[in-house]
């Protein structure tokens, strides 16, 4: 149980923990007149008194007897009284540490490693443009690489939730973000697409985890009058993200001029130092992560009583020191917390046995931990309310990101539409002993023949030859791109430096044809001018979640999270009906916006209520849960919804306003959670 300690007390805690003052004890008529000293008793009187207002002290003190009275007798009813009061106790002592320098300081340091996953989100699909000519990416190895960029985000979230049950959230979430620096800083610098692709996967991996910690980590310093609230202002660093990345995107990425290169083999170009870049939101969260305390909350559920009371002790000084009142006196003195067998299991193995067979036994007691963690969430009680939060979270995951990937394959399908319109045809043309010296650039030619002519330093973009003749011809530094000889016959011609290679030549004849000094490997055109729409497009779409991000931080802890949920996925899903009228690249970027701005809503309450629903023992475990459902609906929702980019739009809308009429309805039977204290 929660005891109090007097100013001038002296002595220890029912449970033997020593807390002694640093001044001798004084009478009771001393300690009255120094409480009086310099004060006139007419300036302590509350002014809302004569007008029948009560204190806001008072107000608080009788919501804090109501819900402590509703919770006694639910759990009278219930016949839990013998368990202990640890949720009670301690959501009595967030609330005398109050809310101040200590949360915000926090909120900053883990709002930059909420930051970093929504960076990591972005990293791939905008270095893939740049990074497939570099490394000579195919389209199925593209594919692969976003593919496994998901699968090891989700492989994160389940074993770093996890463990940060069992080790706790602070030390797992510097693991996470290490494992990421790491990783993306070695991805800047390999030159082979394996490499690349490993690096990326074991990134992914660390910052996976990074969403279930985050959001644990954070509840667990929050009284339940702010709990709503701020963790919904937290999910604006996500959106920070996905700014950051589209803006320093594209500053850097379409600079290819000043990069430098090693030989033929080692090159360094502005999409590296895009990676490079991204890698500084997790650097920054790492440093204020060294210096943040445990969650006293987990050191209290591990039996770690005094690491946690002096957490709390630091908190409480914190914050009221920032407020102007320096003599709050933090008064806890005990609070109560249970031994569990596992905890003397491992300490009595911790003394015996040679130093590898305490490491086996800890690291294998670890993983049996974890497991029956995991399945202990489908216990009885938490069966079904576990299950509607999976569905619910898989139709906002595949909606949305579903929908995420058609957004900007929609634009590029409406461009390369517009582009193929102006396409130039030439037919049957007969050029002879011509010299060209200007680059050639969304052309066509068929049946045409070309005898004694020079192509000499020039640029082929998207130019196609198909059934021509090519003879005595001469192609010196030529730079290509998506240029290709269909069906054509080459004699005596030669090409000297170009980077025309024998993927370029399909189904064609040659007859003493030459290829000398031919450019080894894929290279960045430096000529070539990156599409910047879909960086905006990024940008614009990030940057519309901030009105969505700002209501429901302000509404979340007044009208609930399951109205929050429901109504947010049921607007998506009205909006997404909007998209069958975009016609334009234009409407397609409005009607993107409006969408992600409703949606977000949605996103913030549910990740409120997933922290919230379950006990502090698992609460990491079944996020990390929860979070790896995202990703995997994520998969299949891009895939499905980018097979039909080009051949209906119909079919990928309505599957995502099913999904989510589906599960906004659905989140309307979820348990309300605001007047929940976390268990």
């Amino acid at each position: 149980r929660c005891g109090y300690r007097l100013e001038d007390s002296e002595g220890s805690g029912p449970d033997g923990y020593p807390y002694q003052t640093d001044f001798p004890a004084k009478d009771e008529e001393d300690a009255a007149s120094d409480a009086t000293e310099g004060h006139d008793e007419g300036e302590q009187m509350y002014e809302g008194e004569y007008q029948g207002i009560p204190h806001p002290d008072e107000i608080k003190e009788a919501r804090r007897a109501a819900r402590m009275e509703a919770r006694r007798k639910a759990r009278q009813e219930a016949q839990l009284e013998d368990e202990d009061d640890l949720p009670d106790q301690y959501e009595n002592i967030m609330e005398d540490c109050g809310h101040g320098r200590f949360q915000w300081t926090l909120f900053a340091v883990l709002g930059l490693a909420l930051m970093a996953d929504g960076v990591d989100s972005y990293v791939v699909g905008f270095v893939l443009p740049s990074a497939e000519k570099d490394m000579c990416i195919t389209n199925a190895d593209k594919g692969m690489l976003g593919l496994l960029v998901y699968v090891a985000m989700l492989a994160g979230a389940l074993v770093w939730g996890g463990l940060s049950d069992k080790l706790g959230r602070r030390k797992v979430l510097i693991y996470v973000l290490t494992i990421d620096i790491v990783f993306s800083f070695l991805s800047c610098f390999a030159q082979g697409y394996g490499f690349f692709l490993f690096f990326r996967f074991c990134s992914g991996f660390g910052i996976g985890g990074s969403i279930p910690i985050v959001y644990t980590y954070f509840a667990e310093f929050l009284q339940i009058e702010k709990r709503g609230e701020h963790l919904s202002w937290l999910c604006m660093f996500w959106m920070l993200g996905g700014l950051y990345a589209s803006f320093t995107a594209w500053g850097i990425i379409p600079h290819y001029g000043w990069g430098f290169a090693i030989g033929t083999e080692v090159q360094f170009h502005g999409w590296r130092a895009f990676i490079l870049v991204c890698t500084f939101p997790a650097i920054a969260a790492l440093v204020g992560v060294i210096f943040m305390p445990e969650s006293p909350r987990f050191l209290l559920e591990n039996a770690r009583h005094d690491e946690a009371w002096m957490i709390l002790r630091n908190v409480h000084d914190t914050n009221w020191k920032a407020k102007g009142e320096p003599e709050r006196v933090f008064t806890v003195t005990n609070i109560k917390t249970p031994q569990t067998q596992e905890d003397e299991f491992i300490e009595i193995q911790s003394e015996t046995g040679t130093a590898f067979q305490r490491w086996t036994v800890r690291h294998t007691t670890l993983l049996q931990q974890v497991m029956s963690n995991v399945m202990s969430l489908s216990a009885a009680e938490l069966r079904l309310q576990g299950l509607f939060l999976v569905i619910v979270w898989f139709c906002l995951a595949f909606s949305y990101h579903g929908l995420g990937v058609w957004f900007p394959d929609m634009i590029k399908y409406m461009q390369y539409e517009e582009y193929e319109a102006k396409t130039r045809v030439f037919h049957r043309e007969r050029v002879e002993r011509f010299h060209f010296n200007f680059s050639l650039v969304n052309q066509i030619h068929r049946e045409g023949e070309y005898i004694h002519d020079k192509f000499e330093d020039i640029e082929m973009r998207s130019v196609k030859f198909e059934h021509s003749l090519f003879e005595n011809c001469y192609f010196e530094d030529i730079r290509s791109t998506n240029t290709f000889f269909e069906n054509c016959t080459l004699k005596n011609t030669v090409f000297y430096n170009t980077d025309l290679w024998e993927e370029k030549f399909k189904d064609c004849r040659m007859e003493n044809t030459t290829f000398l000094h031919p450019k080894k490997g894929c290279h960045l055109n430096f000529q070539e001018e990156n599409d910047i729409v879909i960086y905006l497009v990024s940008f614009l779409g990030s940057l519309a979640v901030l009105p969505g991000n700002i209501i429901s931080a302000l509404f979340m802890d007044k009208i609930g999270r399951i109205k929050i949920i429901g109504g947010s996925m049921l607007g998506s899903a009205a909006c997404s009906f909007l998209l069958l009228l975009s016609f334009s690249q234009g409407a397609v970027i409005c009607w993107q916006c409006l969408f992600y701005a409703v949606s977000v809503a949605a996103w913030n309450g549910l990740q409120v209520i997933s922290v919230e629903v379950y006990p502090t023992a698992k609460r990491a475990t079944a996020f990390g849960i929860l979070n790896a459902v995202c990703k995997f609906a994520a998969i299949i929702g891009s895939f499905i919804f980018a097979s039909f980019i080009g051949i209906t739009r119909i079919v990928p809308i309505f599957l995502a306003i099913a999904a989510l009429a589906c599960g906004g309805l659905l989140a309307l039977k979820l348990p309300e959670t605001r007047e929940k204290v976390l268990s």
